[in-house]
């Protein structure tokens, strides 16, 4: 069921993704800043299969701490090891998210080069996950309304959430 859940998510990709992204600009930005070697995963595709992942979160520790996705682990970005991942193993669905997409792609590479199978990019990322209003946490568990933006500049694309940076 979970393979055939994926086909489709990833068969109907054009329409599935980009008609999920409501704001123009920002969809035009992410199709700017993917290299597209890495199958992307919708929001929604990802909360269908969430259970059954393993999540990545490639920001850095500060921007995790501030907020990340239930039950993600956080392996960075600037100091990602392989070791990081040394217990998932190599058959299991990951899913990679960061703000927007472009280091979440650059880690799941390195992951699918290691001989990871099913490696996977959240499209929008974080950004993306709060602004279709899912829930984000702190790691003690509470969920709150705050969101890394990772700078001013980045902090527009953000339309839901209390942006920190």
């Amino acid at each position: 069921m979970l393979k055939k859940l994926l086909f489709f998510s990833f068969i109907l990709f054009p329409f599935s993704l980009f008609s999920q992204i409501k704001n123009q600009e920002f969809k035009q930005m992410l199709d700017s800043i993917y290299s597209h070697t890495v199958p992307l995963i919708s929001v929604d595709s990802l909360k269908e299969i969430k259970k059954s992942v393993f999540l990545l979160d490639a920001r850095e520790k500060d921007e995790f701490d501030v907020s990340h996705l239930k039950n993600s682990r956080n392996v960075g970005y600037i100091w990602f090891d392989m070791r990081k991942v040394y217990d998932i193993p190599k058959d299991a669905i990951v899913v990679v998210y960061c703000s927007v997409g472009y280091r979440s792609e650059k880690i799941a590479e390195k992951l699918i080069h290691d001989g990871y199978k099913n490696v996977f990019n959240l499209y929008g990322g974080i950004f993306e996950w709060g602004n279709e209003g899912n829930p984000i946490y702190k790691d003690n568990g509470i969920q709150t309304t705050e969101i890394h933006t990772y700078n001013k500049k980045w902090a527009k694309w953000v339309e839901r959430g209390t942006k920190v940076y």
